[in-house]
């Protein structure tokens, strides 16, 4: 990557093992089209109690990252409190490095449960500010273990953010449109044109013997990917995920024609994008070495 670049020049795809932050801060601004993440709730890092946070404040008490101001606040005292400002204090600053990477044209896709999803949207409004939250969409599923203690939940929370409000790239014409319910009552034409998706999309998870599966954990359908890259990612565009996980966003991306930046920190995740997109053309790796044998992954200096 270079400082103009995010991508190789010439490459269809990048793929990054390695911490997501330093790969924020070293992109350059308003260089992605597109953003969508899938953030796990467990870290992987140890969980302190905090008893502040901060928050962007030109006004603020603190300095931080490239001179920037921040305002202390002081927050609750229970376990559960302090757990969840751990998890946005791991969220913060990768959030901020997301906005400043993302064109003027672009947006962001944050895909997370109900349980963390007010938290995460109080989080986005103030690094994105109000103003720029256009759409929370529900992927309804229904599959797998159901719970007779409490309504079953059976969704996911997806948090659609844009970078400027009154410039943001969105072509409903792109999406694959789905049928009517009733296509009888909206005459032939429509029917056979069928309509465009709302907010809520149903849509199955990956079955554990589907020909997407690629047997890593928590792997989102291809469909999902594919409908938001359709909807939200001009022609030709660079797409980025930072917790890229089995790689969908990257597969996606490629068969819509456009150019990705998969990134993740798990040397397994690494590995099978690498499977995943061994058939791909002009895919370049950091931190991975895809032509070992089984494609096993080695660590080696990025250059």
């Amino acid at each position: 990557m270079t400082a103009a670049e995010p991508i190789p020049n010439a490459a269809r795809g990048l793929v990054v093992l390695g911490d997501n932050l330093e790969v924020l801060s070293g992109l350059p601004a308003e260089s992605l089209d597109l953003i969508y993440i899938d953030p796990p709730f467990n870290t992987g890092k140890r969980q302190t109690l905090a008893s502040i946070k901060t928050v962007r404040d030109e006004d603020g008490d603190r300095t931080g990252f490239k001179g920037q101001r921040y305002r202390t606040v002081k927050v609750g005292t229970s376990s559960y409190v302090d757990i969840h400002d751990d998890y946005l204090a791991f969220l913060e600053p990768r959030l901020a490095e997301m906005r400043r990477v993302l064109k003027s044209t672009g947006s962001l896709y944050f895909h997370i449960d109900y349980r963390e999803v007010h938290y995460c949207k109080v989080l986005l409004d103030l690094i994105f500010g109000r103003d720029c939250f256009l759409n929370e969409v529900i992927w309804a599923y229904d599959y797998g273990a159901r719970t007779n203690k409490k309504w079953p939940p059976k969704h996911d929370n997806i948090l659609v953010y844009v970078r400027d409000p009154a410039r943001y790239f969105f072509d409903a014409e792109a999406i694959e449109r789905i049928p009517y319910m009733a296509p009888g009552l909206v005459g032939p034409d429509k029917a056979d044109r069928g309509k465009l998706p709302t907010d809520t999309w149903w849509h199955t998870i990956v079955p554990t013997n589907g020909k997407e599966r690629t047997g890593y954990p928590n792997q989102k359908p291809l469909g999902i990917l594919r409908r938001a890259l359709q909807g939200s990612c001009p022609e030709g565009g660079i797409v980025a995920d930072f917790f890229a996980g089995s790689g969908t966003t990257g597969a996606a991306a490629y068969e819509l024609g456009h150019r990705f930046l998969m990134v993740d920190n798990n040397p397994e995740a690494a590995r099978v994008m690498a499977g995943r997109y061994a058939h791909f053309d002009g895919i370049n790796y950091r931190g991975v070495n895809p032509s070992d044998s089984d494609v096993q992954t080695t660590l080696f200096a990025a250059g």
